[in-house]
């Protein structure tokens, strides 16, 4: 099975090197991982084994690591599992398509605002969302089919709430 992590474009260091640690690879082993594709943006990776682009094998897990490419819509509906910053638009486009998510939420981002949606949407029942240090566990105990669906997106909601404010209704 495919695991494909993902940053975004910013920088998330702590992420990618959680990814790539013997913990995190031997426990996505344990549940069936065989391969995990790391999208890492501006991170910086503090190993010589890797270089801008890589394809390795670490802890029986098949790594293939890249910064950006021009879209991360085909890997997002290639995997079994995403694991993820929690930027909006990510959890967004990984949620619509259906997929298990896990959000490490970047506490270094700008009053930790991906926090705030991570939290709710996992009140909610959609994702899981879990700090850095309990990647670990947390994928360990993973569940998906315990996560609620994604409701379909609905256009007529906004321009039904336009139309209400603007006094067409």
């Amino acid at each position: 099975m495919l695991v494909f992590v993902t940053v975004g474009s910013t920088r998330f260091d702590a992420l990618v090197q959680a990814a790539i640690s013997e913990p995190v690879l031997s426990t996505l082993r344990n549940s069936g991982y065989g391969r995990l594709v790391l999208q890492r943006g501006n991170s910086v990776i503090e190993s010589e084994e890797f270089d801008e682009e890589s394809t390795i094998q670490r802890h029986g897990v098949d790594i293939e690591i890249w910064r950006f490419k021009p879209s991360i819509q085909a890997e997002c509906a290639q995997a079994d599992l995403v694991i993820s910053h929690a930027g909006s638009g990510t959890i967004l486009d990984v949620l619509r398509l259906g997929k298990p998510l896990i959000v490490v939420p970047n506490p270094t981002l700008l009053d930790n605002h991906q926090e705030e949606l991570a939290s709710a949407l996992q009140i909610l029942g959609h994702l899981k969302a879990t700090p850095i240090q309990d990647l670990v566990s947390t994928i360990a105990s993973f569940k998906p089919r315990d996560l609620v669906p994604f409701p379909p997106f609905d256009g007529t909601r906004f321009s039904k709430l336009v139309d209400e404010e603007m006094g067409f209704i």
